[in-house]
This record gives C-alpha cells, structure tokens and sequence, in this order.
C-alpha cells in the first residue's frame, strides 16, 4: 500500500500542506478533488519524493521515508515501483511514440512483449511510430500511460491527465485506468472534473475520494461523499461547480 501521513509542505510563507493523510490501496482507484490552488499537485509530487514533504512519513509497501529527513540525498528513489504521469506529459518531441514509451527502461529491455502488449491495451497500433506533434492530445495521453505501465509499476499517480480532453477522450482514458485498476496497479487520480470522478469510482467496491482545500483534506470516502457531502467546503465547491457545468 502507498500511505503519506502527516504530511506538511510550505514554500516560503504559504502552506500547501498542512498534516495530509492519504492512501492508495493496489488494485484500487483513489480520487483526489479540490480547487486550483489547494495543494493537489504539490501532493503528488511529495509522495513521488519529486519534491519531499517538510514533515511526515511516506510508505511504499515494505518501504518507509521519514520526514524531515538528515540527508534526503541518500534516499533511493521509489522508482520504478512508483510513478507519474503529469498534465504536461514531457513526451521528448524529437523522438517517436515507441521511442517515448521505452525511454524509461534505460539501457534495459522491455520483458519479452512488454511494448506490443502495451500497444495492444492503449490501442497504439496505427500511430506508435508517429512523433507526438504528429498526433492527438488524447493519444499523446495513451503514450504517456503506455510510458508509466511498461515499468510496470505498484502504483501511478496521475495529475489531471484528462483536463485538456474532450468527453469522448476522457471516455477513453477513463476506459484505460479501469483496466489499470483490474491488473492489480493502485492508482491516485488527481481531477477537478466531479462527473469524471463519479464515473471512475462508480461505486466499484474499495475505492476511495478524497477532498483537499488549502493543503488540508476535508472528507473523505467512498462515492456516496459526492451525493452527500458533510463538510460545508465541499458542498460550496460542488454547488459551485454544478452552476458552471
């Protein structure tokens, strides 16, 4: 399981997380809601150890990182049993969609049809060979998943990959992440889009939402929080996002 407690993160004066508990179970989806602002994806980037937390621990599986840390240099980093795929993708422009997808491996082999299994399941065939500027967003969005799941990881933490997509995309992504979660990969879906959420969690048994408003998660639970929210913050934040949709 991928656990962060307590975890607290300033940047100067302003606090952008402020005694954080979160999970990720394996084979589980957790969603996490909030406004622009409330610290979602600092929280993403402290749990990759991209930017650690001030306080708190973080666990992966067998693995624990205290925080504040003597010599943070000294922590191996989770990957790849742990990774990321972030709204701005970085796929590298001068190289081809297969070319993005294997980069991460190094100076490694994909396992023996790894990619073309990758390619199968994102659906890649017709444009994997096709730089990113040669392609749509939702298909740079399917190679940048393809890019995370070869490393064949515990846990993928996803920062608002839908955002730019159109309904039919996200349809398609969303598509993908289930199957995901069927594999057996624990995911953390960062969104400000609720009827994406609701469809994700979809009353599938075990997983989990979480709301985060000025570093500090309000509430917490399984769908039913969306139908009937106990914290007035987050009633305000869904009434106001129902009167713009």
């Amino acid at each position: 399981m991928l656990v962060g407690k307590n975890l607290s993160k300033r940047f100067g004066s302003t606090v952008a997380l402020d005694g954080v508990d979160i999970s990720v179970q394996p084979g589980r989806i957790s969603v996490l809601i909030g406004p622009s602002g409330s610290g979602k994806t600092t929280l993403v980037r402290a749990l990759a150890l991209l930017d650690p937390p001030d306080k708190g621990e973080i666990g992966i599986d067998e693995k624990t990182y205290c925080f504040p840390a003597s010599d943070r240099t000294r922590f191996a980093p989770p990957w790849p049993m742990l990774t990321v795929v972030f709204q701005q993708l970085f796929l590298w422009p001068h190289l081809t969609l297969r070319d993005n997808i294997l980069l991460p491996l190094g100076s490694r082999r994909a396992k023996n049809g790894l990619l073309d299994e990758m390619v199968n399941l994102f659906n890649m065939e017709d444009f994997i060979h096709r730089y990113p500027n040669e392609v749509s967003l939702g298909q740079r969005q399917r190679a940048a998943l393809a890019r995370a799941v070869i490393l064949e990881p515990s846990y993928i933490l996803l920062d608002e990959i839908t955002s730019a997509l159109d309904v039919e995309q996200t349809s398609i992504i969303m598509k993908y992440l289930l199957t995901l979660r069927n594999r057996g990969i624990g995911l953390l879906v960062v969104t400000h889009l609720i009827g994406f959420a609701k469809r994700l969690l979809s009353r599938r048994e075990g997983d989990r939402i979480a709301f985060l408003d000025s570093g500090q998660v309000l509430e917490s639970g399984d769908i039913e929080m969306l139908e009937n929210p106990q914290h007035q913050r987050l009633r305000q934040f869904l009434s106001e996002f129902e009167a713009v949709t």
